[in-house]
Parts: C-alpha cells; structure tokens; sequence
C-alpha cells in the first residue's frame, strides 16, 4: 500500500512537467534569416537583410496565444553589391532616411496540424500597411524551435520603386520574402 502511494505521488509530481509545453521567446538572430528573391529582366535574383529585432511568444501547445513582432532594418539590405544596396536604400526605392524599418506584427496564429501553422498579421513598409498571411511550418531541436516558411508581397502595394522604377517590366511586382527563425526557450 505505501508503496502504491509512494508511486501515485511521484506521477502527481510529475504529471505538471510532462505536460508543460515549451514556451519560445527569445529569437537567436545569428541563427536566424530574412531573405527575399525577385525577377529582374527575367533573371532569378536574391538578397536578405542582415539586421532585425524581435518580441515573440509562441507556445506550440498553444498557438493561438503566440504574437511575433519583426522590425527589420531596411538599410541592412544585401541585393548582391553595394551599388545595388546604395540604389535600393535611396528615395524611389525604400527611402530608409524617411522610413528606416519595416515593421510586422501578427494578429492571430492558426495551428493547420502536421507542424503548419498560418500567422496573419499587418506588414508596413513605407509607411504603408497591409494585412498579409504567412505560412509557417515549426519544428522543436532540443531547447530550440525553428520557424520556416515565405510568403509574397508586390512591391507596388508598398510603393517599392517609384518613378521610373514603378512599373513592372525591369524589376517584377512580386517579392518572395523567405525566412528561417530559431528561437529559445524561455
């Protein structure tokens, strides 16, 4: 009997841990990437962004709690070379001096099942703001979650490339924005 009793207190112990999801919120940024690829003159090109902070709260057990918020530094653009990054970082383009960061924050998480979740959120950039869905997959590595997924934006919806450089010939409207986020455990 004691020994019985001995062993139902130990499972009652432990039964809170065993069931205490993960909580991530601290994103590791040199584990992490922003990157993004486009079409121009019908050639393949890409690039990423080599600065960001963020807040995060995701729980897997709990999706639908989660928030992430992302403010990447536009100036920290790599399109291939530094005239490149020079160009994109002026006015007709991003105009970092005017709007240095582009900013996104989710509203809600939907958990899709196999490890799929859809984050909707609002992404403004240029002082624009548009509501965007992004489709993420997340899987856990130890004390580490990682976040992959990607999603489109047209540039001429955030006025990305202005003047000469609004029309679509050259450079294509569609941008895919790739990305892979590690992040820790609390």
């Amino acid at each position: 009997m004691m020994k019985t009793l001995f062993r139902i207190s130990v499972l009652a112990a432990l039964l809170p841990l065993a069931t205490q999801a993960a909580e991530y919120t601290q994103v590791d940024v040199k584990q992490s990437a922003i990157n993004f690829s486009y079409q121009q003159m019908g050639v393949a090109m890409d690039g990423k962004f080599n600065e960001f902070t963020s807040t995060l709260k995701f729980d897997p057990a709990k999706p639908a709690e989660g928030k992430a918020v992302f403010d990447v530094a536009l100036a920290s653009i790599d399109a291939g070379t530094e005239e490149a990054n020079g160009e994109v970082a002026g006015k007709d383009w991003f105009n970092t001096a005017a709007f240095p960061q582009a900013h996104f924050e989710s509203g809600a998480i939907t958990a899709l099942g196999d490890h799929k979740f859809e984050v909707s959120g609002k992404l403004t950039i240029k002082g624009k703001t548009i509501d965007v869905v992004v489709p993420s997959s997340f899987k856990e590595e130890g004390e580490k979650g990682i976040f992959a997924g990607s999603f489109t934006i047209r540039r001429g919806d955030f006025a990305i490339g202005e003047g000469s450089w609004s029309t679509f010939d050259i450079v294509a409207n569609d941008i895919q924005i790739k990305f892979t986020i590690t992040a820790n455990q609390q």
